[in-house]
C-alpha cells in the first residue's frame, strides 16, 4: 500500500520540512518575498482600512441540490456556503497589504507553506483550494469506473481497478484526525540538488494513493499532481452520515465521482511534466553551448645577463 503521510509537528505554525516543498515552476521568485521569521508572516506592504484581496468564493460545478440525494442540499449550504466561505474570507484578511496579495490561489498555497515553516495564510489558502478541488472532483450521477488512460495508469499501478478503490478507500478511512486522501500522478524525479534526472519516460510516472493532515495537500510535494480528493473533515459527512465516515467514503467513490475531471487533470498533468521537461532540457543545452574560457598559458621570461 503506497500511503505518504508527511511529518507534522504540535504547533500549527510550523511543519517538518521533509522532502515537501514544491517544484512546480509557477512564476514567482522565493527571493521576492519578504518574510518575517520572528513573527512567521510576510511582510505588509502598507496599512489599509479596506481589504481588496480578491479571491472569492466559486460555485461547485452544479447546483447545491444536484447531488442529492447522495449529498443533501443542506450540507452543500453548510459546507461550502458556511466553511468554505470563512476560508475565503479569511484568506482575504490574511493577505490583504502583503506580498501575497494579487497571487493565484495555488501560488499563495505553494508559498505560505515556505517549505514547510507555514505563514499563518497557508490554512486558509489550501483550505480554500482543496474545497474547490473537492467540489469539482464530485458530479450528479458520477461515480461507476473510469475510462480510457486513466483506467490504464489504474490497472497498470494498483493491479486492477478494484485494488485501487481498497487502497483509496483505506487511506481516507485511516486518516487519523481531519483531513484528506488523493489520487495523484507522480513524476519520476529525483529531489537531490546535485542529482542528474533520468531521461523521460511514461513508465517512470506513477499514480499513487496519499493523505495528508489538516490542509496539506500534494501542491507543496516535490512532483506530485493531485488528481482527486475527498474531504475527511467531519463537516464534510456528518449531516448526511453522521458518524458513518466509511459508509460516506465508499459512496463518494461509487456515486459521486467525476471520472471526467480526473480524467482532464491527468492529461494537464502530463502536459506539465512535459513542458518543464522541455525547459529543464532547454536550460541543459544552453550550458553545454557556452564558449569555455580557456586559461592562456603565461609566457616564461627570463633575464638575460
Amino acid at each position: 500500500m503506497n500511503l505518504l503521510l508527511p511529518s507534522t509537528a504540535s504547533s500549527s505554525s510550523s511543519l517538518s520540512p521533509s522532502a515537501l516543498f514544491p517544484c512546480y515552476s509557477h512564476g514567482f521568485s522565493s527571493s521576492s518575498f519578504k518574510f518575517s521569521k520572528k513573527e512567521s508572516r510576510c511582510t505588509r506592504k502598507a496599512k489599509r482600512t479596506e481589504i481588496t484581496a480578491k479571491f472569492e468564493l466559486k460555485p461547485p460545478p452544479y447546483p447545491l441540490n444536484a447531488l442529492e440525494p447522495i449529498m443533501s442540499q443542506e450540507t452543500l449550504e453548510y459546507h461550502w456556503g458556511k466553511h468554505h466561505r470563512t476560508y475565503v474570507d479569511n484568506l482575504n484578511r490574511q493577505i490583504d497589504g502583503t506580498d501575497l496579495d494579487g497571487n493565484s490561489l495555488e501560488d499563495t498555497v505553494v508559498i505560505s507553506y515556505n517549505k514547510g515553516d507555514i505563514l499563518p495564510a497557508f490554512n486558509n489558502a489550501a483550505q480554500a483550494w482543496n474545497h474547490d478541488f473537492f467540489w469539482e472532483s464530485m458530479k450528479p450521477g458520477g461515480g461507476g469506473k473510469p475510462s480510457g488512460d486513466l483506467l490504464k495508469l489504474i490497472e497498470r499501478d494498483f493491479g486492477s481497478f478494484e485494488k485501487f478503490l481498497d487502497e483509496f478507500k483505506t487511506a481516507a478511512s485511516t486518516q487519523f484526525g481531519s483531513g484528506w486522501a488523493w489520487l495523484a500522478y507522480k513524476e519520476s524525479r529525483l529531489d537531490v540538488g546535485n542529482a542528474v534526472n533520468p531521461l523521460r519516460s511514461d513508465e517512470d510516472n506513477k499514480l499513487v494513493v496519499v493523505k495528508t493532515p489538516n490542509a496539506v495537500n500534494p501542491l507543496v510535494w516535490n512532483y506530485y499532481h493531485p488528481l482527486l480528493t475527498i474531504d475527511i473533515w467531519e463537516h464534510a459527512y456528518f449531516i448526511d452520515f453522521q458518524n458513518g465516515c466509511r459508509n460516506y467514503i465508499s459512496v463518494f467513490m461509487d456515486k459521486l465521482v467525476s471520472w471526467e475531471a480526473v480524467s482532464l487533470r491527468l492529461e494537464q498533468a502530463k502536459a506539465r511534466i512535459m513542458e518543464r521537461e522541455e525547459e529543464a532540457e532547454r536550460k541543459r543545452r544552453e550550458e553545454e553551448e557556452k564558449p569555455t574560457i580557456s586559461k592562456a598559458t603565461p609566457e616564461l621570461w627570463t633575464q638575460n645577463e
